[in-house]
């Protein structure tokens, strides 16, 4: 992961002095109502967000996808996606917990679950992963009420929790971890780090040390997608993102910013995808 800082908790959301971190929960944490007047129902994350439910339920949508979260579940969206929060509670007990990239850089472990390789934005746990994950909450909770609390026990505790995360993340899966898992995740690295210049399917394969038949193999068994689909589709969710994002941007540019040389076949494809034309996309965004 390049270690360019890109991706910031807001600098007042920082519950201690040293570390950009925050824990909400029914009872703490929340933002004066005064503050939360100045953000939207729908935002373009610039941290990891974290929303565990111990009691309840809510719904979120990431990325246009409706994502219910239960009881010992927990929901994480990642920097750059779109997310819409809701007006209701979140559930009758819950921990929230934002950090940036400097927090994940601070970390010892590493947690490919960050990169979502199955492309799931819910993960479920067991109960004794959740009462474990509570337990952790539970502390950094504590130590974040005083903003000076030594930095490096927040990160030893958020390794933990992250462990746990990660642990329950890949235990949902039916295929077993090794090597073809770390392809498919070296594929998603790449594609996230080069969409726009639209790489061809054999420029990957050479980069990730596999032939074209073995890319294709493991791109569809872990996404259900050939990797030529895989990277549209990417593009097409980054085309999403950018429209709302930048509502001002024109067809033409937004095509180019994507590396589409062509415009109107970027518009063709745009709504091959998503059933709709870019002008209906903006217009369904501006109602």
């Amino acid at each position: 992961m390049d270690k360019v800082k890109k991706h910031r908790l807001p600098t007042h959301f920082s519950q201690n002095s040293k570390l950009p971190i925050r824990v909400v929960s029914p009872a703490f944490g929340h933002l004066s109502e005064e503050a939360a007047k100045n953000y939207q129902p729908t935002q373009r994350l610039s941290y990891y967000f974290f929303l565990f439910v111990l009691e309840g339920s809510c719904q979120y949508r990431v990325d246009g996808e409706k994502i219910t979260v239960g009881k010992n579940e927990m929901l994480f969206s990642l920097p750059n996606q779109f997310q819409d929060f809701p007006e209701n509670l979140q559930g009758r007990d819950y921990y929230k917990l934002g950090f940036d990239d400097e927090c994940l850089y601070r970390l010892p472990g590493k947690f490919p679950f960050l990169l979502n390789p199955l492309s799931r934005q819910k993960i479920c746990f067991l109960p004794g992963a959740a009462n474990r994950l509570q337990a952790i909450f539970k502390i950094l909770t504590g130590l974040l009420r005083t903003i000076d609390s030594d930095p490096d026990l927040i990160l030893a505790y958020l390794n933990s929790l992250l462990a746990e995360i990660n642990s329950a993340y890949f235990r949902s899966q039916k295929w077993p971890m090794g090597e073809e898992i770390d392809k498919f995740i070296e594929f998603k690295v790449f594609v996230e780090s080069n969409f726009t210049s639209q790489p061809s399917i054999t420029t990957i394969a050479e980069e990730l040390a596999l032939g074209d038949d073995a890319l294709y193999r493991i791109v569809k068994k872990h996404s259900g997608l050939s990797p030529k689909e895989f990277i549209t589709q990417r593009l097409i969710l980054e085309a999403m993102r950018r429209i709302h994002h930048q509502q001002s941007t024109s067809v033409k540019e937004l095509a180019y910013e994507l590396g589409f040389n062509d415009p109107g076949y970027f518009s063709r494809l745009f709504k091959k995808v998503t059933g709709k034309t870019v002008a209906a996309f903006y217009r369904d965004l501006s109602g």
